[in-house]
C-alpha cells in the first residue's frame, strides 16, 4: 500500500489523562475536543505523519470548578494558549503491534520532545465495509516542562498535584474515501 490519509472516528476515540492528587490518589479527565491529521502506509506505520491539535478549553475532570481553575492563568492559561499540539518526527518499530513514535508536543507555549508508546491494535471491516484501525498510544511528560508549576503544599508534607502527568489515547481511523 501507499500512505493514505485516515480519518479518526471521535465517536470511538479517547484523549485521557492521569495525575496524582494530594499523592495518595489519581484525578483522571479527558479532552472532548481534538483534531488528529494522520497520514499512513497501514503495511508500513513507521512512515506516519501524525498531528493533534487538542482543544485544552475542551478539558473535563467531571468538576466544573477544577476544570476553570485548570484552564485558568494558574495553569494552561488557555486565554494566551488555547491549544495543545503533537507532530511526529519519529516512528521506530519495537514489536509486530508495538512502536514508539517522537516529535513535539507543546503546552502552554512551551515545546519538548516526547516519546510515547504506541499499540497497533489490529484492522478489520466495519458493518460499512470501510477498513477501520485501532491504536492505543501512553506515555508520561512532566507538566513542570511546560512552565504549568502551580502547586500547593500540604500541611502533612507533599504537594497537591503531582508533576508527572499519564496520557492515554485510544484511537480507531478509517481510510478518508
Amino acid at each position: 500500500m501507499t500512505k493514505q490519509t485516515l480519518k479518526v472516528d471521535s465517536a470511538h476515540t479517547s484523549v485521557d489523562f492521569s495525575v496524582k492528587h494530594m499523592m495518595v490518589s489519581k484525578v483522571k479527565g479527558t479532552f472532548h475536543d481534538y483534531d488528529v491529521k494522520l497520514v499512513a502506509d497501514p503495511d508500513d506505520l513507521t512512515t506516519a505523519e501524525i498531528e493533534f491539535n487538542i482543544g485544552v478549553d475542551s478539558i473535563d475532570t467531571r468538576n466544573k470548578q477544577r476544570d476553570e481553575h485548570l484552564i485558568s492563568a494558574d495553569l494552561f492559561n488557555v486565554e494566551q494558549y488555547p491549544n495543545m499540539t503533537f507532530k511526529s518526527e519519529k516512528l521506530e518499530k519495537k514489536s509486530d503491534d508495538e512502536y514508539e513514535v517522537t516529535g513535539t508536543l507543546t503546552i502552554a507555549g512551551h515545546s519538548q520532545t516526547e516519546t510515547f508508546n504506541v499499540t497497533f491494535e489490529g484492522s478489520g471491516k466495519d458493518p460499512w465495509g470501510n477498513q477501520v484501525f485501532g491504536f492505543s498510544a501512553e506515555g508520561k511528560v512532566n507538566r513542570s516542562d511546560y512552565g504549568i508549576t502551580y502547586n500547593a503544599a500540604l500541611e502533612t508534607g507533599g504537594v497537591l498535584i503531582g508533576d508527572e502527568i499519564k496520557i492515554n489515547i485510544e484511537m480507531e481511523a478509517m481510510i478518508e474515501a
